[in-house]
Order: structure tokens, then C-alpha cells, then sequence
């Protein structure tokens, strides 16, 4: 979809949610039921799910905008997704870089009535990988989720205790009575991360090979926290596929680096990385990128923490 087309529609979206609220009486103003009393929080994908859920507790009801298993660099907003933003009282997503259509969006929120967090708001954005873009190129008009700065700042464990302090901020501000049940939901959980952060640093102080090859750069915060080097067969976006040259520079790299393990994605499609790994003769693992998390899973009981110890114990098989 274009880029002016895809405005158009948000803007059609959001005249059809706004009359609708309006002609049903159902915005929180309205609202006869004393259902308003409860803290609405909508966040977009996981890991901004998990976060949130994790400082509102009690205080509030948190909810997932994305759909479990949905990948969230391709997501488009439909009408009852934009109806739940208008009608919440604190939204939560990660960056601008991410959620590419978060900005036309909000235009058209009262953000004196919505508290809207940017939870990267105050990280500084690494670049993509170098060869993103490598291959046949394309429209820029006709590819609206190129990413030239990387979003995925939740993947490291010290950057994500930012993203949680900002969206506690963000709550305590707007919500000043419930100060000490945000700031004690928030200091307990920020504890685990740090313990998180603790055993990816112990796990890595000695390791000889700190390379890792992963199915899109994905990673790249966490190896720059944790002195990793990671190479990527896709870009910044997990549909990105690979040219017939940055393949060949691959199989040679995993030659020259004795690489043993490939890391695919469950959530994306596998296909190259499964070819790459076949063709070199090595082991394939899963990384999971948190982008999402099946509701099976949510079920079974895996959270952020839980994964990316998993994330953890398959890196170690190729660090060390």
C-alpha cells in the first residue's frame, strides 16, 4: 500500500470511529456504568503488553492491541483497533520506527484525555544493518515498514528497564494517587531485568566466539550491550529477503567463522535460514525476537523474562 493511500484510510478510519463514538454515546465522558473508573491501558505488541501488565498490576486492565502471533512490522490498524485507542486512557507503544503508523494515529487523539508513552522515547536508535537494502531495490513508497533506524530496543535487557521506567513515569503522571502501587509494581520488575542483564553478562564475560548468526538483525542492541557480533540474513524487517550476493557473503562468513548454529524465527518464515543452514552444513536453533507470542504460549505461562532466558541458553550454543 502507498504511503498517501495508507493516510487516507487512517483518516477514513478515523472519521468512522470518532462519529461512531460519538452517535453511541460510549466515550468515557458518556459512560454511565462506572466501567470508566477502571485504568485502560492498550499497548501494541508484546513485549509493551508484558511491560505495562507489569507496572499497572492490580491498578488497571492492560490490553494487546497486535493479535498474539502477529508480526508487528506488517500490522495495520483496522477500525475497532483505532476505536480502542480513542477510548483509552494511557497507550503504550514502542517507537515511531516500529509502529509506523502510530504518528497519523494520534494526530487525531486528545492526547489531554489519552496519556500516549513512546516507551524508546529517550533511547537513541542504533542505524540498520549495512546491508538491509542490499538486492533488488525498491519504491520506498511501496514499502512502508523499511526501517532505516533499528526499533528493537526491547531485546536488551538494560534498555528494556528504560522502556518500563518510561512507561511508569508515564502512569504516575497521569495517575499521581497510585504513585507507590506503580513505583513498587515497576522497582520489582526492573529487578528481574536486572537479573536478566546479570546472567547474559556472566554467560558471555569469557566466551572466544561472540559471533552469532541470526534470520534478521533483530539483535543488534543486545550484542552491543553484551560485546556480540551478530550477522543477519534479512534486514531490520523479517520479510526482507536476502540478495543472491549477501548469501554468498554469508555461507563465506560462516566458512571463515566457524559458525555452528543458524537462528530462525517461529513467528516469520524460516525458509532461507533453513536453506542456509542446509547448504553449510550447520545447526539451526530459535531466537525469538519477541516481536510475538502465541496465545498458547501466554498460556503455558511464557512471558519476556522467560523467553529471553530461553533466547539465552540457545546463544549459548554458538558464544563460548
Amino acid at each position: 500500500m502507498r504511503k498517501n493511500s495508507w493516510k487516507y484510510s487512517i483518516g477514513m478510519l478515523l472519521v468512522i470511529v470518532m462519529f461512531t463514538l460519538t452517535a453511541c454515546g460510549q466515550t468515557k465522558e458518556q459512560d454511565k456504568t462506572g466501567k470508566s473508573d477502571t485504568i485502560k491501558v492498550v499497548t501494541t505488541f508484546y513485549p509493551m503488553y508484558d511491560f505495562a501488565k507489569n507496572v499497572v498490576g492490580d491498578a488497571g486492565e492492560v490490553q494487546l492491541l497486535i493479535p498474539s502471533g502477529t508480526e508487528p512490522h506488517d500490522y495495520e490498524p483496522s477500525a475497532k483497533d483505532i476505536a480502542k485507542i480513542t477510548d483509552a486512557d494511557v497507550v503504550v507503544y514502542n517507537s515511531h520506527e516500529l509502529e509506523t503508523w502510530v504518528k497519523d494515529v494520534l494526530e487525531n487523539v486528545d492526547e489531554k484525555k489519552v496519556a500516549v508513552v513512546e516507551a524508546a522515547g529517550s533511547i537513541d536508535l542504533m542505524e540498520g544493518t549495512a546491508h538491509e537494502h542490499d538486492g533488488e531495490e525498491a519504491d520506498h513508497d511501496e514499502h512502508d515498514h523499511d526501517h532505516e533506524l533499528d526499533p528493537h530496543v526491547w531485546l536488551d535487557p538494560v534498555l528494556a528497564q528504560k522502556e518500563v521506567e518510561a512507561i511508569r513515569d508515564a502512569l504516575v503522571k497521569k495517575y499521581p494517587d497510585k504513585k507507590e502501587t506503580f513505583e513498587k509494581n515497576a522497582a520489582t520488575y526492573i529487578e528481574k531485568l536486572k537479573g536478566l542483564d546479570t546472567e547474559y553478562k556472566e554467560a558471555f564475560a569469557n566466551a572466544k566466539n561472540k559471533t552469532f548468526v541470526t534470520q534478521h538483525a533483530a539483535f543488534g542492541y543486545l550484542a552491543k550491550q553484551y560485546g556480540l557480533i551478530q550477522e543477519s540474513i534479512a534486514g531490520i524487517s523479517p520479510d526482507q529477503e536476502p540478495s543472491p550476493s549477501r548469501l554468498a557473503e554469508l555461507k563465506k562468513y560462516i566458512e571463515e567463522h566457524n559458525v555452528s548454529v543458524i537462528y530462525f524465527e517461529t513467528s516469520a518464515s524460516s525458509k532461507v535460514a533453513k536453506t542456509l543452514a542446509r547448504e553449510t552444513n550447520v545447526e539451526l536453533a530459535v531466537l525469538n525476537p519477541l516481536e510475538s507470542i502465541t496465545q498458547k504460549e501466554q498460556d503455558n505461562g511464557e512471558d519476556y523474562i522467560s523467553v529471553m532466558k530461553a533466547n539465552l541458553e540457545a546463544l549459548k550454543k554458538s558464544i563460548k
